[in-house]
């Protein structure tokens, strides 16, 4: 292999030479590097199998664009595309130098192309000479389709209001017509820089686009045959431009780039003749305060009646805009499913009365009224045409009486002025609010909501002060149909009238979550183990759309950290990595990272952070996610794009290495959990140098550095030194005249972190260990047994516990903690929380890793691995009759169910094609399989 490799080397140094000359070598040089160092990570990669890794250099494509391989003739051209060239010199190059047997991946199926390897052996030097010579015609074989030629789209360019791309909260209308006769299919193309969603005449399409890094706009698809008809058509796109960094949306020039074709021919395009009216929607009102200080503005709308006409005739006027085309954009595929966008009723009305206004002692002003500059954008606070923040601190609740009736039984609900109504969804669901309503005076309607009640009422601004749960409507008199442009995450809604009289026909949410796959499923003879299932499925639904995100409420951001577990019940609830992969190639496509210090990496993305702040330890997690996501079968090409990425995260931290080799004194966020262990974070944190050891560890065996591997081991036996006091795992050590001292500062969720990571065991630490086990927990009275050691939160320490208590085959402590630990968030909300308690979010993403827990420990299916097509069953002694489940595997499952009768087990499994079974039993029960 050595010496292909230093062949291939001298070839890429000859490709380079021979187009030195050409307009194009920087391109083509940069080209080439980034296929060199592809080529590089593949041998780390899979340096020990060398199937494996002709498989992966196919399909990381180090010398051309793998995925056209059979597709570089163009039909179409009736010539040779450059991919084509540079492919046929890859292959050439490794017929030449290489075996007779090429593995080549093809619709998902492995080829032997043994007589085509032969036969290019004979040709490959006068072939490779003859590319040489027409180099330049590769410059652009590696880099992502985004130009003309490869565009999604044939003729939409990206436009926008002319000198408005930077204008804050600016929403604007497209409106296009189009013809369509009988049996002809049309589709609809649409790419933006933030949010947008789609009407086909008058009917609700979909909203998206799936976020993408800075510079990259990822592109959806709608076949509209459900809502056409014959002869006109109207398509309707609304469009917000934001402008201001956020966690959720990117502070970039506005644009919309969009194309309908007709039986695959362009009947409308943004940019073309201007086929699309633009216009803005003076509705909602732009000058207001933001939702959060993690995302944009809030909604506030003056409606007349028919404002929404537009979407439905082309004869509706509207003040048209002028438009600007601006540059190309980097296109990419949506990626992930388009959410199914159901309609979800409330399941009761829960309570009706009647409010007043009384003006608070203190008006509270969030960070999106007191904090408004450049660097966290938005309008100041006198700039404001409302700011219902401060109106809703007013409005309190005067009468009240219980209703608990369906509204389908209750009919149309009559709001005078100064009443409510309090609706009640069942569970928090994550959508677009939707009404149908009719005023006969003009009214003011505030939507105010949030995911659970507070003193039986809804009182979001007590419970999460930063956060602006209310939508405003001033109506005119008239008949409306209602729907908010972003989307929400509640089970409680109150609608209030501080105005006229109007009648709420039908209040529903436009669900926002991923589609459920039918085949992840659990049931077992303890309801309070389904119901937490249950719970943790409707959570990873709703924070796993187009990427990994905390919550879909405060933030919808995609954090770090979160996501490891996150990703894991992706794969495990869908049978697909598609958000996975979606969220680590956002990391992996900026050549820099803004505001963030050389090789740092974001917290949380696609985001902005112009206060450069940061989270160290979060970007050591990115480690650990991308080699959980190589092991369990990830794309081997975006792992290795990733290298680069991680060796200059980790050249960061070794400049923050102590003479003992620690890292000492991070810049950014120290985070290690919500707890008080965060108070422990200064100087040396010793959870943050174990979870050091395990990034450079793990970075180790991703990419065959060595060097990593024995800097890893100093680390962990410098940990277990200086931190382990003979009992217990100390947090940090300060630094004092020089001299580092250990404090006594001791956390649960440091203990955690040691055994977690491997710094300990339970054989190296035996007594820690048995008091980790015996008396810690959900029910330890900390003020009562070790009060000095301070209680772990849910995220993350509860979470590393119970992993370790199935680690280590305690799943009989295991099964009683599960249910101690979320019962009650699973019956509250119907889903999962940030914390033990419920002062933040109550709906976070990582909390779905639970259903992992239930699978592995509870079901049984203890491994899954993925590469090599193995299932391990694990039988356990844990007290509970019965249980089935099954995980979506591809377009596959495994399916599973067991009973206990005296002192056998009986189950069945079934696993997908090419995989096999194997079985752990250490419950001392027999077991005896049975036919699924």
């Amino acid at each position: 292999m050595k010496k292909r490799e230093a062949i291939l080397s001298i070839l890429g140094k000859m490709y380079i030479f021979a187009a030195a000359k050409g307009s194009l070598a920087e391109r083509l040089g940069t080209g080439l590097q980034n296929r060199l160092q592809r080529f590089e990570s593949a041998r780390n990669l899979y340096s020990t199998s060398n199937r494996e890794f002709q498989y992966f250099l196919f399909k990381a494509g180090c010398f051309g664009h793998p995925a056209l391989f059979f597709y570089g003739l163009r039909k179409d051209k009736k010539r040779l595309s450059p991919v084509w060239c540079g492919n046929i010199l890859y292959l050439c190059t490794y017929a030449f130098f290489g075996g007779n047997k090429v593995v080549i991946p093809l619709n998902e199926d492995v080829m032997n192309v043994k007589k085509i390897t032969v036969l290019l052996k004979r040709i490959s030097v006068p072939v490779m000479l003859l590319f040489l010579s027409v180099s330049a015609f590769q410059a652009h074989a590696m880099t992502r389709p985004d130009t003309e030629e490869d565009s999604p789209v044939q003729k939409a360019v990206p436009v926008w209001a002319a000198g408005r791309e930077k204008e804050m909260n600016l929403n604007l209308g497209f409106r296009g017509v189009f013809e369509v006769k009988g049996g002809q299919e049309a589709e609809l193309k649409v790419a933006a820089s933030t949010l947008y969603r789609v009407f086909v005449n008058g009917e609700f399409a979909g909203s998206g686009p799936a976020r993408a890094a800075h510079g990259y706009f990822r592109i959806d698809e709608y076949p509209l045959g459900k809502w056409l008809k014959e002869g006109e058509n109207i398509v309707a796109v609304e469009v917000a431009g934001y402008n201001v960094n956020t966690y959720y949306t990117l502070d970039q020039p506005s644009f919309l780039l969009s194309e309908v074709t007709v039986d695959g021919k362009v009947a409308l395009a943004t940019g073309k003749n201007r086929d699309f009216e633009v216009f803005q929607l003076k509705e909602r009102v732009q000058k207001v305060e933001r939702y959060s200080f993690q995302r944009p503005f809030t909604e506030y709308y003056r409606m007349r009646e028919g404002y929404d006409r537009w979407r439905t005739s082309a004869k509706e006027p509207v003040e048209k805009l002028k438009t600007a085309v601006f540059p190309p954009v980097k296109l990419l595929p949506r990626g992930v499913l388009m959410p199914g966008f159901g309609l979800i009723d409330p399941v009761a009305v829960h309570l009706k009365g009647t409010v007043k206004k009384v003006p608070p002692e203190t008006y509270y002003k969030d960070r999106s009224l007191r904090d408004i500059s450049d660097v966290f954008k938005g309008y100041p606070e006198a700039e404001l045409e409302a700011t219902p923040s401060q109106e809703i601190q007013e409005i309190v609740t005067g009468s009240r009486e219980i209703v608990n009736k369906s509204p389908l039984v209750l009919g149309a609900l009559p709001l005078k002025e100064n009443e409510f109504y309090l609706f009640d969804f069942g569970v928090n669901y994550s959508g677009f609010i939707g009404s149908r309503l009719t005023c006969s005076t003009p009214v003011k309607l505030v939507l105010y909501f949030d995911e659970m009640l507070t003193g039986g009422d809804v009182k979001t601004k007590q419970r999460q002060a930063d956060i602006n749960n209310q939508i405003v409507y001033e109506l005119e008199p008239g008949a409306y149909r209602l729907e908010t442009f972003e989307t929400y995450t509640f089970r409680y809604l109150k609608a209030i009238v501080l105005k006229g009289d109007c009648r709420i026909e039908k209040l529903y949410v436009r669900e926002f979550a991923y589609p459920e796959n039918p085949h992840a499923t659990f049931v077992s003879s303890n309801c309070k183990l389904n119901a937490i299932y249950a719970a943790a499925k409707q959570t990873a639904r709703q924070n796993a759309v187009d990427v990994l995100t905390d919550c879909p409420s405060r933030e919808r951001a995609g954090w770090l950290c979160d996501s490891y577990f996150a990703a894991i019940m992706e794969q495990e609830f869908t049978g697909r990595s598609d958000v996975t992969h979606n969220f680590y190639e956002n990391y992996a496509l900026p050549d820099t990272f803004r505001h963030l210090p050389a090789g740092m990496i974001p917290m949380c993305y696609p985001s902005d952070h112009p206060d450069g702040n940061f989270i160290p330890q979060w970007s050591m997690w990115f480690i650990l996610q991308v080699e959980d996501y190589a092991v369990r079968g990830g794309d081997p090409a975006l792992i290795a794009r990733l290298k680069p990425r991680m060796e200059k995260l980790l050249d960061y931290f070794a400049g923050f290495e102590n003479t003992d080799g620690l890292l000492e004194k991070l810049d950014g966020w120290k985070f290690v959990e919500w707890s008080k262990a965060n108070d422990f974070v200064q100087d040396v944190s010793y959870p943050t140098n174990m979870l050091y050891y395990a990034a450079l560890s793990a970075a180790s065996r991703l990419y065959g550095r060595a060097g990593w591997a024995t800097k890893a081991e100093r680390i962990r036996q410098t940990v277990l030194r200086q931190s382990f006091n003979g009992e217990f795992f100390t947090d940090n050590a300060v630094r004092e005249n020089g001299k580092l001292n250990v404090t006594g500062h001791t956390t649960e969720v440091c203990q955690y972190y040691a055994f977690f990571f491997g710094v300990a065991t339970p054989d190296s630490h035996p007594g820690l260990w048995k008091k980790l086990v015996s008396e810690f927990g959900p029910n330890r009275d900390d003020a009562v047994a070790y009060p000095a050691v301070f209680r772990a939160n849910a995220f993350m320490g509860n979470y590393l516990r119970m992993d370790l208590l199935s680690r280590y085959g305690l799943q009989t402590q295991l099964l009683p903690e599960i249910q101690d630990y979320f019962f009650a968030m699973a019956d509250r909300t119907g889903t999962l929380w940030e914390h033990m308690q419920n002062q933040a979010s109550c709906n976070h993403g990582f909390a779905a890793y639970i259903a992992h827990v239930l699978y592995r420990d509870v079901l049984g299916v203890s491994h899954i691995d993925y590469v090599a097509k193995t299932v391990t069953l694990r039988f356990t002694d844990i007290v509970l009759e019965r249980c089935s489940g099954s995980i979506p595997v591809g377009e596959e499952v495994i399916r599973m169910e067991w009973e206990r009768t005296g002192d056998r087990i009986r189950y069945s499994v079934a696993v997908p094609s090419g995989f096999t079974v194997k079985i752990d039993n250490p419950s001392g029960y027999r077991i005896e399989k049975k036919d699924i």
